[in-house]
C-alpha cells in the first residue's frame, strides 16, 4: 500500500514462448528465470498482492513454489503470439477487483531490483502520474538510425541538426526496457495502454535493463548473476 492506495502486482508468463522455448522457467544462475522477478517483488514495501497470470500448469507450479499466488488460469485465447500485452493485465484486473494501482512485472527482466519496482510505484503516486514505465538510455541514438529505400540508399529516420554532428552532442534518448509498468487501474481500464502522454518515466541503468529475448540473453544474465558482477552503469551526463 502507498498513501492509502492498494497495489496489485501481476507477472505475465505464458507457456508458448518461441524465441527461447520455456524461457520463463529456464534455469538462470541456479533458479528458474521467473523466480528472479518473484523474489524481488516480494521485497517490495508497497505491493499488497503478487500474482501470476499464466496458461501453463508447470509455470504456475514453479511460481507457487517461490511464493507467488496463482488465483486463476489465463484463458488460452489470451496466451497466443498475437495477443496484445495489455489483454492479460485487463483480464487479471477483472478477476481481482478492488485495487488502486497495478504493477506489471515481466519475468524476462531478471536484473531488475526491488529499488526499481518501488521507485516506479513511488514516482507514480508522489509525482501524480497516471502511469509510470521504466526506461533506459538507448544504446544507439535514433539520429544515427536509418531505413533503406528501394534503391538500397540509407535514409535517416530523423534529420540531425548541424549542432549534433558529434556523438557527444546528441540529445540523450531513452527506450522502454520492459522491466516495470505501473498505472492507476481506473485510468488503465480506459486507456488500455501504459504508454500515453500522461505517462512518467523511471530511468534504470542499462546494466539492470537486459530483456531476455534471445538465447544469448539467457547466457549473459546467467554469467552476470552467477558471478555477482552487476553494477550500475555510469551516467553520460545529467
Amino acid at each position: 500500500m502507498i498513501r492509502e492506495k492498494t497495489v496489485l502486482a501481476i507477472i505475465p508468463a505464458r507457456g508458448g514462448s518461441k524465441g527461447v522455448p520455456r524461457k520463463n522457467i529456464r534455469m538462470v544462475a541456479g533458479k528458474p528465470l521467473i523466480a528472479w522477478t518473484i523474489d524481488e517483488a516480494k521485497k517490495s514495501i508497497y505491493i499488497d498482492r503478487l500474482v501470476i497470470s499464466s496458461d501453463d500448469e508447470e509455470i504456475i507450479r514453479v511460481a507457487r513454489e517461490f511464493g507467488c499466488e496463482a488465483p486463476f488460469i489465463r484463458p488460452s485465447e489470451l496466451a497466443q503470439d498475437d495477443t496484445p500485452g495489455i489483454e492479460p493485465v485487463l483480464h487479471a484486473l477483472k478477476q481481482l477487483p478492488g485495487y488502486d494501482y497495478v504493477v506489471l512485472l515481466q519475468p524476462t527482466s531478471p536484473m531488475r531490483k526491488v529499488v526499481d519496482i518501488d521507485g516506479c510505484i513511488k514516482k507514480c503516486s508522489y509525482d501524480n502520474h497516471r502511469a509510470v514505465v521504466s526506461v533506459a538510455e538507448s544504446a544507439k541514438s535514433p539520429y544515427w538510425m536509418y531505413t533503406i529505400d528501394t534503391g538500397s540508399h540509407i535514409v535517416p529516420i530523423l534529420p540531425a541538426p548541424e549542432e549534433f554532428e558529434r556523438r557527444q552532442a546528441l540529445p540523450i534518448t531513452y527506450a522502454l526496457n520492459g522491466a516495470v509498468y505501473v498505472a492507476e487501474i481506473g485510468w488503465l481500464r480506459n486507456s488500455k495502454t501504459f504508454v500515453q502522454a500522461e505517462t512518467g518515466a523511471y530511468i534504470m541503468p542499462k546494466t539492470r535493463s537486459i530483456d531476455i529475448d534471445l538465447e544469448q540473453d539467457i547466457v549473459l544474465c546467467d554469467f552476470l548473476l552467477t558471478n555477482n558482477i552487476v553494477m550500475d552503469s555510469p551516467k553520460r551526463r545529467a
